[in-house]
């Protein structure tokens, strides 16, 4: 993992200020001589920078974005306890941790963060932007952020704005955090229980009815309590709580709910989309409940320049994650033509 830290004020959004921030970031593969094989993915809600552990089925040695051909990016977002500057960092300030005085940030606040670090990185260009769920929010924030960087776009699972029924869920999800005794105190475990309630309502959202009932129904019709699922969503929640941390998770859904292109941009969403001309491959899952395919239908009705698939999956909004053959034939295909109107080519270098 590397770091880029900002020594100057980064104002927020919301009108606050973050006196410094820490970028934490991963590199994989070289850039060619022209800078030309650039391929930033932006991350998921509670994902990381090491795209290699969380998305295999898609990036990394002989998959479709290798490391072989492409220098691959993926930095972690504000807010997260991944690295970057979240609630768990210290604030210059006052010395302590932020925990719940962490300010509110959104996706257009760690996109900015995003072109800050590809300055550092000298990167003029970017090939493909590439993002699933809020990693997608953030892409199609990117792209109207800086059109004449970004060629081309990759989007799985993701929408617009972030919907009414999704915000309803993440307000579900935080006063769970917030029911929690320990919500509030200066410590990193605040909210435990919490977070793992939310997290079990999350991991139904993520999932659906059909791979729920085909994976975790009880084989046996006399049982009166310990069903499979309660053990299933038992366990996720307390995965979740090993990893991630409560604060991150609350400040995290509000960047969410925070997601709309038209915002600031005259109210409208189609306008806004019609003005983002990379060419662009959506796919959508056929049983995604968090994020319907009514979404990314939207986008592709709206955006110029699109190719859009839908993937038969029973694994709901999960599918982007876990159906990377079936991904990996799409993009394949999509890649070439790509490829056709916007070569990569050049010399390997090292940065």
């Amino acid at each position: 993992m590397n770091y880029f830290q900002y020594n100057q004020p980064f104002e927020l959004e919301g009108g606050q200020t973050f006196p410094e921030i820490t970028i934490a970031y991963h590199t994989f593969g070289k850039l060619n001589a022209n800078k030309s094989n650039v391929v930033w993915i932006c991350h998921a809600l509670t994902a990381n920078s090491n795209v290699l552990d969380w998305w295999d089925g898609i990036v990394g040695e002989s998959k479709v974005i290798d490391p072989e051909q492409h220098f691959i990016v993926c930095a972690n977002i504000l807010g997260s306890c991944y690295g970057s500057t979240g609630p768990l960092s210290t604030n210059p300030q006052t010395g302590e941790p932020y925990y719940n005085t962490f300010p509110q940030v959104t996706i257009r606040d760690m996109v900015r963060a995003h072109i800050l670090l590809r300055e550092h990185l000298g990167l003029e260009k970017i090939h493909i932007l590439g993002g699933g769920s809020c990693g997608g929010f953030q892409v199609l924030e990117w792209a109207v952020a800086e059109p004449e960087v970004i060629d081309n776009l990759f989007l799985l699972a993701t929408a617009a704005a972030e919907s009414t029924w999704s915000i309803g869920i993440h307000t579900t999800q935080r006063l769970m955090l917030e029911a929690d005794g320990t919500w509030g105190e200066p410590s990193p475990t605040a909210g435990s229980k919490g977070l793992k309630a939310a997290r079990a309502l999350g991991t139904l959202t993520y999932r659906n009815y059909h791979i729920l009932a085909q994976n975790q129904t009880d084989p046996d019709p006399e049982k009166l309590d310990n069903y499979r699922v309660s053990s299933y969503l038992n366990y996720q929640g307390d995965k979740l709580v090993n990893r991630f941390n409560g604060y991150s998770y609350w400040f995290l859904t509000k960047a969410l709910d925070s997601h709309n292109l038209s915002r600031g941009r005259g109210g409208r969403l189609e306008p806004v989309l019609a003005e983002i001309r990379q060419k662009t491959l959506i796919i959508g899952i056929s049983s995604d409940i968090l994020c319907p395919v009514q979404e990314q239908q939207f986008l592709a009705q709206h955006l110029p320049n699109v190719s859009y698939v839908e993937i038969d999956s029973n694994y709901g909004h999960d599918g982007f994650i876990i159906e990377g053959q079936k991904i990996s034939q799409h993009f394949t295909a999509w890649y070439a033509e790509v490829q056709k109107e916007n070569p990569v080519s050049g010399t390997i270098l090292s940065i």
